[in-house]
């Protein structure tokens, strides 16, 4: 069961947050976010994915905060079609062509572009309340990494409410997906049963439940929480 902490704002609380050792970590470059993150990411471990959070944004934007943040994800929240994405991909494969082909041509290594060992994860966000229509998750399947299921409500996120998890159930694909939406503590054993389904769910997605306020982590809760579930 992967781990991923949403919302991140604060340096000192996103080092805090960092030494958990959760295998992602998402920042939200979204300016009507309550966490909408501007500021710096500290150093930590290579373990951990850094996310970016993206609502309906221009793909030359994404692209440029993937090169200045050295983001290993990119998590789309808003109403993104599959040719957006296909085009976002061309562009980060096209740019990291190009990277690789510049460094063999630098000498000095400190001169060199960052590359991440690994090609960009996309994560495509889909919202649910009491019922939904998996199909039109089809044309997606071939051009995204990841779904997440989140609670379709007035935010892009971090509602702090559950979407009603029977509704999975009905999944039809092999596709791997995180699951988000108001979970906290109190979810445990319900996260637990549904992780023993034969669903393949990748990965939690928490934030608002384990916040003092948007943007910073309640970290004992934090680690609570992973303690209980063993990841």
């Amino acid at each position: 069961m992967k781990l991923k902490v949403c919302g991140m704002k604060y340096v000192e609380n996103i080092q805090q947050v960092a030494d958990l050792n959760p295998d992602y970590l998402g920042f939200i470059f979204y300016e009507k976010s309550k966490r909408n993150f501007e500021g710096i990411i500290p150093e930590f471990s290579n373990s951990i994915q850094k996310t970016g959070v993206f609502v309906n944004e221009y793909i030359e934007i994404v692209i440029s905060l993937v090169e200045e943040y050295r983001l290993d994800a990119i998590q789309l929240h808003g109403d993104e079609s599959v040719d957006y994405i296909v085009n976002l991909k061309k562009q980060l494969a096209d740019n990291r062509a190009l990277f690789i082909e510049e460094n063999k041509q630098i000498k000095k290594k400190k001169n060199q572009h960052y590359i991440s060992k690994n090609e960009v994860e996309i994560i495509k966000v889909f919202g649910i309340k009491d019922e939904f229509n998996f199909d039109v998750l089809q044309p997606y399947l071939d051009v995204v990494d990841f779904f997440l299921f989140d609670t379709k409500g007035k935010e892009r996120g971090g509602n702090g409410t559950k979407f009603d998890w029977s509704v999975l159930e009905k999944y039809p694909f092999d596709k791997p997906f995180f699951l988000s939406g108001g979970i906290g503590l109190e979810d445990v054993d319900q996260v637990k049963e549904i992780f023993n389904s034969e669903l393949p769910i990748y990965a939690l997605d928490i934030n608002s439940k384990f916040e003092v306020e948007p943007g910073r982590k309640k970290i004992e809760e934090l680690q609570e929480f992973k303690k209980r579930l063993n990841v």
